[in-house]
Formats: C-alpha cells, structure tokens, sequence
C-alpha cells in the first residue's frame, strides 16, 4: 500500500476512534430496553448484504436502522448500534477472513458518519417549520451517506490508482437513493412509535427485507449489464486481433509496427488525460488505421523506391477503404473518424477529405504523430531508419511547415523522452500493462 493511502487509513482510524471513544463517555441510555431491542435488529439487518458492483465490499440495510436510531436514540446509542452492527457485517458471512485494519478502518467510517449525520440531525434549525424533522433527517441521511462513501471510496482509489469520482459513482453514487428511501421509512417509523411505543419498529423488519431484495434485484441488473459490456468488449478485442492478423498478412512488417505505434499513441493519450473511451479507440485504431491497404496492390505496398503520381493516388484511398471496412463494425468508441482522418494536415494540405487543424479529430492527430516517428525510426525497403534525434528534427520541421499539430509534436517528443514504456526494447511489457489498465 502506498504511503498516501498508509497516511489516508491512520487519519480515518484516529478520527473514527476519537469519536467511539467520545461517545463512550458521553454515553447514557433513558430506555435499556429499547436501545438493546434496536442493537439486536440493527445486527440481524447487517446480515441482509449484498456485493457492491467493481469492488471487494459489501453494503448492508442495517443504515436503516442507523438512521432510526438516529431520530429514537442519543448519539451515543447510535453510534453503538451502527458500529456494532458494522463490525458484524465485516466478520460474519464473508468469503475470506478480513483483516485486522480492514475492519478497524470500516467501523471507524461508520462512526464518523455516524456522529456527523447524529449531530446533524440535533442540530437547533428550522424552528417553527412544519416539515422539520423530515428536512433534518433528510439532511443527517446525506451526511450519513457522505461519511460513509467517500472515506471508502477514496481509499480504493489511493489503492487501486483509480480516480476518486469515477469509483465513487460506479460504486456508492446508485445507493444514494435508497438513503433517502430509507429516511423516508426511518420517519415512518418515528410517528408509528409516536403514536404506538417504539415496540412497533419491530415491524420495520419487513420493510427491511424488502428494501434488501430491491438491493439485490437492482445490483442483479447491474451484474448482468456489465457482463454483457464485457462480452461485447472481448468480441469487438477478438475482431479487432482477427483484422490485425489480416493486415500481418498483406506485410509481416506492419505487425510490428501497428504494435509501437498503438504504445506510443496510448502513451501520448495517457498524457492529455484521454478518457477510457476515447483510450479504447486509440488503442482499436493504432492496430486497424492501416487495414485500407488490403485494398491497395501489393507491388505499391512493397516498392522499394518512390511512389508515382498514379501509385499515390491508389495509396490515397486506404484510409477511405478502411474507414468503410470498420463502418461495419459497431464499436462502442469512435474509430472509425480516427482511421479516416489519420493522414490529414494541420494545413490542410492531407487526405481524403482536407481537414486543418482542430478539425482534425484529436485522436487522429496523436495518431498520425506516433505514426509518423515510427516510420522515421524504422528501416523501410525505401530508406534507412533514422536516429530518434534525426526523426525528432524532421517531425518539427513538419510542424514549419504547416503539417503537424504545433502543440501535439512537442508533447509527443517529451513524452518518447521520458516514458520508459515508450522504449521499444520494453514493447510487450508495455502492451501488457496498457491491455490491463484499459481493461479495468
């Protein structure tokens, strides 16, 4: 574990347990009976849980009862109620044994967020308002939620080097709502025991259960879409190895070649911050830009000399072809403008379609830069390889000239000079490890 998230994990434990231990000292019961009787429900409710989608963790419906503690019970109470019932949830019924800081890290979460939402909820506002108490539980069942996301979410993503939103929202942000369904019950609850004893929160058990199967059957849903992306995913991954191979075998050549270009392209897109979409697409189109060429005559492909005018002309429309080829494949990721813009100018002097400058889709431009020092680079039937120095002195003339993106040719010079992924002589390690970043 990095050191970031060692010093994320003491801070929380340290808070956590500052708040356990304040509330033991300010501990005090008006009614043993029913704060036990609340206990012993909230720990059977932690058993009703179910695996959050894309991470090892689980979520119980015992917040309910947190939450009706908060209204029914002091502070202190709650937090005994909500940290007991955490701790069970942890230990009990888990497919491995956690260990000891997991749990310590968990329980001091919910403390946290349990004290916040408790004095949220006693805070001395909205005097006088008919809907007080419901607005108040409303706002202590959000910082409930809050405190207890985020401090988990932040830790997977210190861990996992995910970004803190995105693990959030695929993870925590589809529980919100049942939050403040649970408020809602929560409130139902408290007039119930208003009007009957709070022995009628016993009855809460069944909304429980209900609210644990609408858990289930949702995050069933989930689980199904998101094993039907992955198939989708390794299918358009197998058709995409297929064309590769299919392009190895018009030049054995290109195969290589396909395969730097695509690392340092996904390096460069790692730079401007590409989003995994727009990465899926770099990574599809390094490997496919050139499968126009299996239109192309071979005799043009492979001439060791320069092209004529006439042979140009027949080279000029693979990336016309290969868009087409690749129209007929439903990619979830834009590929197809990547192939076809891959030749074009920053002047507007390329082809097929003469775009300039931003016009030019970005990916296209990353493209066609990565491209373009891999051919400098490598030895051709028509020249010899160049020097990295002697290939970087002739993309910036290009960029004097009006052919290249200006800002695109200096990124990428740096990036080649300070990625070690972007070495060649480490080509299949690099590709396994973008393969499984991409793949996350």
């Amino acid at each position: 574990m990095a050191l970031s998230a060692r010093l994320f994990v003491a801070a929380i434990v340290i808070v956590g347990i500052a708040a356990m231990l304040t509330g033991l000292v300010e501990f005090h019961t008006n009614d043993s009976q029913r704060f036990l009787s609340y206990l012993v429900i909230a720990l059977a409710a932690s058993l009703l849980k179910v695996k959050l989608p894309g991470i090892t963790s689980t979520m119980s419906v015992n917040f309910l009862f947190v939450l009706v503690g908060i209204i029914e019970l002091t502070v202190p109470e709650t937090l005994v109620v909500a940290c007991g019932a955490t701790l069970l949830q942890a230990v009990v019924k888990t497919k491995s044994r956690p260990r000891f800081i997991q749990v310590l890290f968990n329980v001091s979460v919910v403390s946290i967020a349990t004290s916040i939402g408790g004095r949220v909820y006693h805070l001395a506002l909205l005097h006088g308002v008919d809907f007080r108490d419901p607005l108040l539980l409303t706002a202590a069942a959000c910082a409930y939620f809050a405190g207890n996301s985020f401090p988990v979410a932040a830790i997977i993503s210190l861990v996992e080097h995910k970004s803190f939103a995105k693990v959030w929202k695929e993870c925590y942000f589809w529980s919100f709502p049942y939050y403040i369904v649970g408020a809602g019950i929560a409130e139902v609850l408290h007039l119930a025991n208003e009007r009957f004893g709070w022995r009628i929160a016993i009855f809460g058990l069944p909304l429980v259960y209900i609210v644990f199967r609408f858990y289930r059957l949702y995050l069933s849903r989930l689980e199904s879409e998101k094993s039907h992306s992955e198939q989708v995913a390794a299918l358009h991954l197998r058709t995409i190895e297929a064309l590769s191979l299919a392009i190895d075998a018009k030049d054995h050549r290109t195969s290589e070649h396909l395969r730097r270009v695509q690392v340092y392209a996904l390096e460069m897109g790692k730079e401007l911050g590409l989003s995994s979409d727009e990465l899926h697409a770099m990574r599809a189109a390094a490997l496919l830009h050139d499968i126009g060429k299996l239109a192309v005559p071979e005799h043009i492909i492979s001439k060791p000399g320069r092209l004529t005018q006439e042979e140009f002309e027949k080279l000029k429309i693979h990336p016309i072809v290969g868009a087409e080829i690749l129209e007929q494949i439903d990619f979830p990721y834009p590929v197809v403008p990547i192939v076809r813009a891959h030749h074009e100018r920053w002047d507007g002097s390329g082809y097929p379609d003469g775009l300039a400058g931003e016009d030019i889709p970005l990916n296209a431009r990353i493209l066609q830069v990565a491209d373009i020092y891999d051919a400098l680079t490598t030895e051709r039937p028509y020249k010899p390889a160049l020097s990295t120095q002697e290939a970087f002195a002739v993309m910036e003339e290009e960029v004097r000239r009006g052919w290249r993106d200006p800002e695109l040719v200096p990124l990428f010079i740096s990036t080649i000079q300070t990625a070690p992924s972007a070495d060649p002589t480490s080509l299949e390690a690099s590709l396994e490890n973008m393969r499984a970043e991409l793949s996350r």
